[in-house]
């Protein structure tokens, strides 16, 4: 098929046929072949459907057990992943890490704890209507990213927790020639906590080769009473070094906000968008949960930044001190950055152990 009629795909061309081949992995058919669904006859419904035999949702999810890693689907060929869907209990959220693989390369090109890469980072739920990325009642997980690969595609998620975790998934692809332009789909997961006194919080690093970035989603946490959201996010372009190309003005006009997200006389008001919106707000309880958190998230899908050789992405905390002068905060900020770029994998492996994803 053209390359014209591979990726992309939407209301615009949704007339115009393909001959693409459709497929779906989950755990009524793990490897995605064609005529292969709903004939298993064992798994994790096998008991409720004693009465109904095979084709009744025998295998509808799976087991991960802790400290072991599964894949989750395995392809080869060439095409691209259009959607995933997943579940599974909020207390997993952070302990399932996900990693993704493409054209048998054996770094991760996706490095994210499952909830962070759905944009509900704090392992409790809040909706998400972005175009990419949607979540709904209660933690039904859905990507929308482009996910080309040329000649294999993996998928695998680890437990890193000390319980096993049931995960109900679909990963739906398509087999089809890629246009010569396509790109490989990455994300990397960053944890400050708390970030250093007049650190900044780095979200990307060390990134070479050609590509562009097209999202954000950070979990913030704050350690001070107070507006927390002066800092600005800084993209640092093909050489540059002390100066970014790229300077924002304030973290909450980054994820698309203004005045402190502050609507009086409610205070703090969460919003979601197709490509933007602060999307969960957690307010102090008066006991133990004592401080603020939020999660925001910012899609670049009709503004991508795109770089040529190498790319480094900052953002700083800073909040108010007397005299109107600005303060260096050290909040806890676990960030999910996204991009697309030429190479198969280019951040470095992440290898994180439970406590340093758990969320406190």
């Amino acid at each position: 098929m053209s390359g014209s009629q591979g990726l992309g795909l939407g209301l615009g061309n949704l007339s115009v046929l393909s001959s693409a081949e459709t497929r779906s992995i989950s755990p009524e058919n793990f490897t995605g072949e064609k005529g292969r669904g709903g004939m298993a006859t064992e798994g994790t419904g096998k008991q409720a459907a004693r009465d109904l035999g095979q084709g009744w949702k025998i295998s509808p999810s799976i087991v991960v057990e802790p400290g072991t890693t599964v894949t989750l689907a395995g392809i080869t060929g060439q095409g691209t992943i259009q959607h995933i869907w997943m579940t599974t209990h909020s207390q997993h959220w952070r302990e399932l890490f996900l990693r993704m693989y493409w054209d048998d390369d054996s770094s991760p090109a996706v490095q994210v704890p499952i909830g962070d890469f759905f944009a509900n980072g704090w392992g409790k739920f809040s909706q998400v209507s972005s175009l990419p990325v949607a979540v709904n009642p209660n933690g039904g997980f859905n990507s929308y990213w482009e996910m080309p690969f040329r000649r294999a595609a993996r998928i695998t998620i680890e437990n890193l927790g000390a319980k096993p975790a049931t995960l109900y998934y679909q990963v739906d692809y398509s087999l089809m020639e890629l246009p010569a332009g396509a790109g490989y789909f990455h994300a990397h997961w960053r944890r400050s906590n708390p970030l250093p006194y007049k650190g900044v919080h780095t979200l990307l690093d060390g990134i070479t080769g050609s590509g562009q970035y097209v999202g954000t989603y950070i979990a913030w946490g704050v350690n001070n009473s107070g507006w927390w959201g002066e800092g600005e996010i800084k993209f640092y372009l093909d050489g540059d070094r002390d100066y970014p190309t790229i300077c924002g003005t304030g973290t909450e006009d980054y994820f698309g906000g203004a005045w402190n997200f502050d609507l009086p006389p409610q205070g703090y008001t969460a919003f979601t968008t197709p490509f933007l919106g602060l999307s969960q707000i957690l307010a102090p309880d008066g006991q133990y949960q004592s401080q603020h958190r939020f999660g925001m998230y910012r899609w670049h899908i009709m503004d991508p930044i795109r770089f040529k050789s190498d790319l480094c992405v900052t953002i700083q905390a800073l909040g108010w001190r007397s005299g109107q002068r600005y303060l260096p905060l050290q909040d806890d900020i676990a960030s999910t950055a996204f991009w697309y770029q030429q190479e198969t994998a280019s951040s470095p492996a992440l290898t994180p152990t439970a406590d340093e994803l758990e969320v406190i």
